[in-house]
């Protein structure tokens, strides 16, 4: 081929309103009601092919966890070794293709979720994740098109960085996969994370062991089916749920392990960190170490914020999706004197929050994800029921009858360090401190040190002295920092992801900086005139 094809300009997948009346609502509705019919059978996919092991486990909805949506094939140390050679086999002609063939799968991918995947993904997450229909469209159809369309584009701008040739000599940057397979491990509550972390480092020529979340695990799997048809060669990605201790064990015991692409809980990542530590010297080469982790998100308002901004923020911000968005609003610090009037108008629009089934789409939220996480976050809301100078003004109610369901959870701490203001939950919990309001510096420096993360957090003011007062106290507090604006909801390509401390390695997805990650630079000098004599015009006599 002669021609340096151009990626085609990204934009932002438009999200698609699911009104009454509208064909996409009528048609998500079809599906959902399609998908919870019948019973699946979701195989591991390894070089491109089905593999049943025979050992399963089921599927359930959370709102609804009697109902089996399908039985999820389970790997071994034999599948995952095997998963571990597709990639190796795979890595020998997808690390050679020339870009505009990586990218073609990609872009295609992006095309067909952005059509006739589309109700199929976002159904499978409304019912394997308990999303309503506005939450799974933002994330399982408009984030992971976004995705596939910047990441791309990320990569052509990546490829097209080069370093200054002077006469006689020409220099040039090879940017080379990693030398091995990058490994995988996504969450259950972003099915655009589940697509994005094996593919952003396939799109730079690695191949990929994906272990997604086992309550993720039917969306997912639909992500592969999706990938096949646009193009990815076999063994490219192979997709093997599994035991998560198991199927780690075995990846990082490998000499051909090249990186990490995780989000999830920080003490998962930091022992798999201490675990590639400690085979470090076995690797071919030190290993790419990428990390999303945990959060204790905050709200701070200032006295001259806007009560129903900052309201309207703070149910938002903490509620949707059941608070189960690393981003979600976890703290949040009001004024005493801004106070009373939030509160009522928070209390107020919980009050007409439905919590229930996501097909029925009058309900705001649904259900938290599974067992583990509802006696979690029901053994906080018991605890602050019991603790002095804590408050429950909305909610704490919880019901695993039918579901997880979990109610908006309000709390109102007098200690600013009681551990619903500290510790990461999880759910539909917000925790509130009221502040004097004359001691505003003081509460800026309690919201940088009160948690070990620093992920995202907002700041609402209408005070512009203020605003900067706390984008400077709170530099290192978050990575992603809204002001006047809810602290979740970043949209790839305009608030590329991530943060730092406890919160992961920062590397921003949805952005160049993440794309990076995946390539391993070759700086190669060609000298057109090469020198005939080692000796040089100084050593000349006078």
């Amino acid at each position: 081929m002669n021609g340096i094809p151009k990626i085609p300009t990204p934009f932002n997948e438009p999200v698609l309103s699911y009104a009454p009346g509208t064909p996409e609502r009528g048609e998500l509705k079809r599906t959902v009601k399609e998908l919870s019919g019948h019973q699946l059978e979701i195989p591991l996919v390894i070089g491109g092919k089905d593999v049943h092991t025979g050992r399963t486990v089921d599927v359930v909805m959370p709102h609804c966890h009697r109902h089996v949506l399908a039985k999820a094939h389970q790997a071994g140390p034999a599948e995952v070794q095997a998963a571990i050679a597709a990639a190796r086999d795979a890595w020998r002609e997808w690390s050679a293709w020339g870009f505009e063939r990586r990218a073609a799968v990609f872009l295609k991918a992006a095309d067909l979720l952005a059509t006739r995947y589309r109700p199929i993904v976002n159904g499978a997450t409304m019912l394997g994740q308990s999303k309503t229909a506005h939450q799974a469209e933002i994330d399982a159809a408009c984030e992971l098109i976004d995705f596939f369309r910047f990441n791309v584009h990320y990569a052509e701008r990546i490829y097209a960085e080069q370093p200054l040739s002077v006469p006689g000599v020409w220099n040039y940057l090879d940017y080379r996969p990693l030398e091995g397979f990058v490994y995988a491990i996504t969450p259950f509550n972003f099915t655009s994370i589940g697509g994005n972390l094996p593919t952003a480092p396939a799109i730079m020529g690695n191949t990929v062991v994906w272990k997604p979340a086992a309550t993720a695990v039917l969306s997912n799997s639909f992500i592969m089916r999706l990938l096949a048809e646009a193009g990815l060669p076999p063994g490219v990605i192979n997709f093997v749920p599994g035991p998560s201790v198991q199927v780690s064990e075995r990846v990082l015991a490998d000499r051909g392990f090249a990186g990490i692409h995780f989000t999830g809980s920080t003490e998962v990542f930091q022992a798999l960190w201490q675990q590639a530590a400690a085979n470090l010297t076995s690797y071919a080469a030190y290993p790419r170490l990428v990390g999303e982790t945990g959060g204790k998100d905050f709200i701070l308002a200032h006295p001259s914020a806007d009560p129903d901004v900052l309201a309207t923020g703070m149910v938002r911000g903490a509620f949707e999706y059941q608070g189960q968005k690393c981003s979600a609003a976890s703290r949040a610090y009001v004024p005493d004197d801004l106070w009373p009037g939030v509160r009522d108008r928070i209390l107020g629009m919980l009050a007409e929050v439905k919590v229930g089934d996501p097909a029925d789409f009058r309900n705001f939220m649904g259900a938290v994800i599974d067992r583990k996480a509802f006696d979690k976050i029901k053994g906080y809301i018991d605890a602050a029921k019991r603790a002095p100078g804590v408050k429950v003004l909305f909610g704490g109610g919880a019901d695993d009858s039918d579901g997880y369901f979990i109610e908006p959870t309000v709390l109102e701490a007098q200690d600013a360090e009681y551990r619903t203001m500290s510790e990461e939950i999880f759910g539909p919990v917000l925790s509130v401190h009221v502040y004097p309001a004359a001691r505003w510096a003081e509460t800026l420096r309690l919201v940088d040190e009160t948690s070990p993360y620093a992920l995202t957090g907002a700041i609402f003011a209408q005070d512009r002295r203020a605003v900067e007062q706390a984008k400077d106290a709170l530099r290192y507090a978050a990575g992603n920092f809204y002001v006047n604006d809810k602290p979740t909801g970043a949209v790839v390509g305009q608030q590329p992801f991530g943060g730092a401390r406890a919160s992961g390695t920062n590397d921003k997805a949805g952005s160049l900086l993440n794309l990076i990650r995946w390539a391993s630079p070759r700086a190669v000098k060609e000298n057109f005139v090469p020198p005939r004599s080692f000796s040089y015009p100084f050593m000349a006599e006078a």
